[in-house]
């Protein structure tokens, strides 16, 4: 069956969900850059919830794009990174964040705009 993402039934659209969401956004842009710790994540992604953080990066995980590995240490570490499948996103996920804050100005301007009337 070929992928329709404009069915609501169709598989595609729960990966466009998860890759388009801000945070698994802003958790890739941040594992661009290697491995990081779940402590890392949460002080790198200013206003994202312990909740939140923690259930992006299991739905992450699940969907293949981020791994897990815990450390055999004392206290024990977690490290998470992008996979093969991850990395494959990040041409598009810095396209998007090179857009966002290129067009900020213009996008702001437009919501005053708006607000205005």
């Amino acid at each position: 069956m070929q992928a329709d993402p404009f069915n609501r039934n169709c598989g595609s659209r729960k990966v466009l969900d998860r890759i388009g969401d801000r945070w698994s956004v802003l958790i890739v842009l941040t594992l661009a850059g290697g491995e990081r710790r779940y402590g890392e994540l949460a002080e790198r992604i200013d206003g994202i919830s312990q909740k939140m953080l923690t259930q992006t990066l299991r739905g992450l995980e699940r969907d293949g794009i981020v791994t897990r590995t815990v450390q055999a240490s004392v206290p024990p570490r977690v490290d998470y990174a992008l996979t093969d499948l991850g990395r494959s996103l990040l041409d598009l996920v810095a396209g998007l964040e090179a857009w966002a804050t290129t067009h900020l100005d213009e996008v702001e301007a437009a919501r005053a705009r708006y607000d205005a009337r």
